[in-house]
């Protein structure tokens, strides 16, 4: 049975982007595939500390050494089958988790030793972005600027990437609660009607194509 792990690098653990990884969860789990999901922001970690540890002559590769919750977590990654990630995008880049995520996942197989990476098997990587700019700004701008997230992935871990974007999403359920005169609140939301449940089917299909 395949292992498929699910991270969230949301802060918020029941909205876009979790409601995304739990539909992609539910595909894995469909195509058979034993589950596990982790919010990100319930662990105590930090980005890379550049402690080197992983680069000793002696240390095992692979292998994050310094000592929080992140360290199993990448072990467990390292072991599974296939890994989803799901990141709202602020400041035009995916979060401060999934970029701590990053750091410590790739740096711990990236070799100083002349090759590129010690990481012997290949991992297949599906993300989802979840944004507020519009499909078509994803489409001019965003999708080729992540790919060069998605490449260090392919480099590092020799991943297949799939990517799943869901565009135009709402920040809140009442925008009349809040200072947010720019965004048209009630176009937001019956956007978010119509659009977010076909995103919700293309996270499923992404957690069962992974799954398989």
């Amino acid at each position: 049975m395949k292992k498929v792990i699910l991270l969230n690098a949301s802060p918020r653990k029941n909205f876009n982007t979790a409601k995304l990884l739990r539909e992609a969860e539910k595909g894995a789990q469909a195509a058979g595939a034993e589950t596990e999901y982790i919010d990100l922001n319930s662990l105590t970690f930090k980005g890379c500390q550049s402690c080197l540890a992983c680069k000793r002559k002696d240390a095992a590769r692979c292998k994050c050494f310094w000592h929080d919750d992140l360290s199993p977590v990448i072990d467990g990654v390292l072991q599974a089958d296939a890994v989803i990630l799901g990141t709202p995008i602020y400041f035009s880049e995916p979060t401060a988790l999934f970029r701590g995520f990053l750091e410590r996942l790739l740096f711990c197989c990236l070799s100083y030793d002349g090759g590129t990476t010690y990481f012997q098997g290949k991992l297949p990587v599906g993300i989802i972005y979840d944004m507020n700019a519009p499909q078509e700004y994803y489409e001019s701008t965003y999708k080729e600027k992540f790919k060069e997230i998605e490449s260090l992935f392919t480099m590092v871990l020799h991943s297949d990437v799939s990517a799943v974007a869901s565009c135009g999403t709402i920040q809140v359920a009442d925008y009349t609660k809040y200072a947010m005169s720019l965004l048209d609140g009630k176009e937001r939301l019956e956007l978010g009607k119509k659009q977010f449940p076909e995103d919700l089917k293309a996270a499923f299909e992404l957690g069962g194509k992974l799954g398989q």
